[in-house]
């Protein structure tokens, strides 16, 4: 494990460490009364489990250090099957909660697909694409299933319905699909298709009027000067935000002084996490914060340039497209810039799906690193 530690990129696993127990700080401050007010459990609840979620994702991310991803073809179809199931089963066994039925209910736990589906589809297109690729199959048919795989989870994923899910999903897809080493015959004849694709999804959706989205979903377009409806569901949310990082200043009214977490914020310690944080240690500690996430995409972008495979270039770069998408959706929606879709920060927000993944995925990169560096090593050798 050693020689494994020493290859891994220092950097990003320090920030890994640091946003966690971060999150983990800001999870119990967040949550400290409406744990007890609203949910009538222990002031540390929300604390206790979230570090459980993270030393079960730590422990499986350095088992995954250990693990080639040349291995990962071998399990990626029972992934690619397991999940689509897991998504369709959500209609029938699924719990409902906040107008979606996007969970299953297991023990203490609340399994969401959607989380796992984003990660899933990042290792199916790496391992997919980095195979064709060695052997030189380049159908232009071949660039399309996992699109297609893609499209299919987009569906069951909008149906729950969760658009902010299925955006996430759409855009690592769509991210991945634009750095593949294709022939310019085949990626005009890909954009044709997509672009007619485009235009059918288009005539659809304008034809189905407002019955592609239900009442909730519609409610969320009116995003615009949230705080002229307070007293409404389209403007409460966004304008207690605002009114959190107002309280705030630049220096904060100290950790654990929040006053929006008072009930004013339901969503305090998951998709309204950042707010709280502003309000507690101030706006220059929010900008800090925002430097160290953009450090980390440097950190993941830097690994998947010096993959000496498409595989762990995919791994990488799929791993950034998921932070990045989850930053802007949820920084924007907070700032009334885009609807409010209830996206989680990474690292920093309350989730047991959503903090598996995008820790595990961090250790998928570390393990691209590691093999980077392997690759490396082998080829100085073969040159002296």
């Amino acid at each position: 494990m050693k020689n494994v530690l020493s290859k891994m990129d220092k950097p990003l696993l320090f920030f890994t460490i640091l946003y966690s127990i971060l999150g983990l700080i800001m999870i119990l401050s967040a949550s400290s009364v409406s744990a007890v007010l609203r949910y009538n459990v222990s002031t540390y609840y929300f604390f206790i489990r979230q570090l459980l979620f993270v030393l079960f994702s730590f422990f499986i991310g350095f088992i995954i250090l250990k693990f080639p991803t040349s291995k990962y073809k071998y399990f990626t179809p029972f992934l690619v099957l397991g999940i689509l199931a897991a998504l369709v089963g959500l209609f029938v066994y699924g719990k409902i909660s906040n107008g979606a039925q996007s969970w299953y209910r297991i023990g203490f736990f609340n399994l969401q697909p959607t989380e796992f589906s984003k990660s899933i589809l990042i290792i199916y297109m790496a391992v997919f694409y980095d195979r064709i690729i060695k052997r030189k199959n380049t159908n232009l048919y071949n660039y399309l299933i996992p699109i297609s795989v893609a499209i299919v989870m987009f569906l069951l994923i909008c149906m729950q319905p969760d658009f902010g899910g299925a955006v996430i999903l759409a855009g690592i897809a769509f991210l991945i699909f634009m750095i593949l080493p294709i022939e310019k015959n085949n990626l005009a004849k890909l954009l044709k298709f997509l672009g007619i694709a485009i235009i059918v999804g288009g005539i659809v959706f304008i034809n189905s009027g407002n019955d592609f989205f239900n009442s909730t979903q519609l409610s969320r377009f009116k995003f615009k000067e949230p705080c002229k409806r307070y007293k409404e569901d389209t403007g409460y949310q966004v304008c207690n935000g605002f009114i959190a990082m107002h309280n705030g200043g630049l220096f904060g009214t100290g950790l654990g002084n929040s006053t929006q977490k008072y009930l004013y914020l339901p969503e305090a310690h998951t998709d309204f996490i950042f707010a709280i944080i502003v309000e507690e240690l101030g706006l220059i500690f929010g900008i800090l914060l925002i430097i160290g996430y953009i450090y980390i995409l440097y950190r993941i972008l830097k690994i998947a340039k010096k993959a000496y495979t498409l595989r762990g270039a995919i791994l990488a770069y799929g791993t950034f497209a998921l932070i990045l998408m989850h930053l802007l959706i949820n920084f924007l929606g907070i700032l009334a810039v885009i609807p409010l879709t209830g996206v989680p920060v990474p690292l920093l927000s309350y989730g047991g799906s959503f903090t598996i993944n995008i820790i595990v995925m961090l250790f998928v990169v570390q393990r691209v690193a590691i093999e980077n560096n392997i690759a490396k090593s082998k080829l100085e050798m073969s040159l002296k």
